[in-house]
């Protein structure tokens, strides 16, 4: 398979399904050896709603049952890499294809275990808080350098463009491979874009 190399980052939480979307199509392109550079930003869907005054997501974890799963996510990135893609995946599709509850600490390791990541170890490296320190530095970086608001947002020269993809690869590597490819020109390439956004979803 070729294509022209790409660096870019795209942003996710588990809980979105066009995050599932966008992000199982940059997933089945880089397995299926599409020479991309992506790095995988977590975002956190709450913090953008959090009232003024009120403590920040991260400070009150035990009420955003919602960062586990993510955190997950950061600690199978930077610790097993090996193991993110095919994780990440799982993790997507046990929320929106097997309607898993991803708050729950027994389920986000069993999702672990299943895709040969220990999942007892990931939990306990969360419970040791620099897996939110992470989450926390790297959303907020986000918002402050691209005014980041949601998932999925891709990021590609010095430009970021949140997006929604109806459909996903469904086993069709050439289908994510040129899928990625386009947005990511959209994004790095045409600045004279702002919004382009269809009135009547063809569905």
């Amino acid at each position: 398979m070729t294509s022209t190399p790409l660096t870019f980052a795209i942003t996710w939480d588990y809980r979105c399904p066009y995050a599932r979307n966008a992000n199982e199509h940059v997933v089945a392109g880089l397995l299926a050896g599409a020479p991309w550079d992506v790095t995988f930003i977590p975002f956190n869907l709450d913090q953008p709603h959090v009232e003024e005054g009120e403590p920040p997501v991260w400070d009150v974890p035990d009420r955003y049952p919602g960062l586990l799963a993510t955190a997950a996510g950061v600690v199978v990135r930077d610790r097993f890499p090996e193991q993110f893609l095919t994780t990440h995946q799982a993790l997507f599709s046990a929320r929106h294809d097997h309607s898993r509850d991803l708050r729950r600490r027994e389920i986000v390791g069993t999702v672990l275990d299943e895709c040969g990541v220990d999942g007892t170890a990931v939990l306990a490296a969360i419970d040791e808080g620099w897996p939110l320190e992470t989450f926390r530095k790297q959303h907020e970086a986000a918002v402050a350098e691209y005014d980041v608001f949601g998932v999925p947002t891709f990021i590609a020269g010095g430009r970021a463009v949140f997006v929604r993809l109806l459909s996903r690869p469904a086993g069709d590597d050439d289908l994510a491979v040129t899928t990625v490819q386009r947005v990511v020109d959209l994004t790095e390439g045409w600045d004279d874009l702002n919004e382009f956004k269809q009135t009547i979803v063809p569905r």
